[in-house]
């Protein structure tokens, strides 16, 4: 993996704490926004990490695969990443 190891894992991290208070939340019957609004935050620092990721991996990956002249494989990957969003 091409990006910022220590930041994506800082964001996973995040992510699965705001998961484990949800789950906090949900056993404590806690109100139904509050609990969607925590989901809807730990959704939003995994996407952040994907774009990290993703976007490393364009920098990267992708980049040397072009100037190498070998480029449809990175490309399809990535179009079936996309096709999953």
């Amino acid at each position: 993996m091409k990006a910022d190891k220590t930041e994506i894992t800082r964001l996973v991290r995040t992510a699965r704490g705001q998961l484990d208070g949800v789950l906090r939340m949900i056993e404590e019957d806690r109100y139904c926004v509050d609990i969607s609004n925590q989901l809807l935050a730990a959704v939003a620092v995994l996407k952040k990490a994907n774009r990290s990721i993703l976007a490393a991996h364009m920098s990267c990956c992708v980049k040397e695969a072009v100037e190498s002249g070998d480029a449809d494989e990175k490309l399809a990957e990535l179009i079936a990443l996309l096709e999953k969003l």
